[in-house]
């Protein structure tokens, strides 16, 4: 492996692997089935990975991994013709680290399928914000860099992706 603009391959695993599970959750989020998920992701690490050999590394590695991720996402939702929808059963939370923690503890009680099934029913600009922003990590202006829009429109999508997602899981939560 020879250096180049942004250095050696293992450089760029070095860096790029820090990130790996915030870009599988994201990838997992905006595709239908995990087999998807873990094609989009193999695929935005070769795009990255040529990108970085000819511009060198980003100023934030997980963030331009997560434009990639979701530039490549829209372009394959293009391409690919509409199927149905994975089934699955995983479980939300399979640990609860503070039993004082309500939400936690809301969570841990609504199936992973049923908590897909609400992301999945939101719209895609919904699920772009909750994904980046409560999955991966992202602040709102990161995000809207990312997603080149403005700020108020992240904030705007976040509350009504959250209100939608709750009126959804509402009936799944203990009482």
């Amino acid at each position: 492996m020879t250096p180049s603009a942004g250095g050696t391959a293992h450089e760029f695993i070095e860096s790029a692997m820090v990130h790996a599970d915030m870009l599988h959750t994201l990838a997992r989020r905006l595709t239908d089935a995990r087999e998807d998920a873990e094609d989009l992701v193999q695929e935005v690490m070769l795009k990255a990975y040529g990108a970085w050999q000819r511009q060198g590394p980003p100023r934030s590695m997980g963030a331009w991994l997560a434009t990639i991720c979701l530039n490549s996402a829209r372009s394959s939702s293009r391409k690919r013709q509409v199927r149905p929808r994975e089934q699955y059963n995983e479980r939300a939370l399979e640990q609860v680290s503070d039993p004082s923690d309500t939400e936690l503890l809301a969570l841990a009680s609504i199936d992973a399928l049923d908590i897909n099934r609400a992301l999945g029913d939101l719209s895609a600009g919904q699920r772009q914000a909750i994904s980046l922003i409560n999955l991966c990590g992202f602040s709102t202006d990161e995000v809207a860099r990312m997603l080149d829009i403005p700020r108020g429109t992240v904030l705007s999508r976040l509350h009504r992706g959250h209100r939608l997602l709750a009126v959804a899981l509402a009936d799944r939560a203990p009482r």
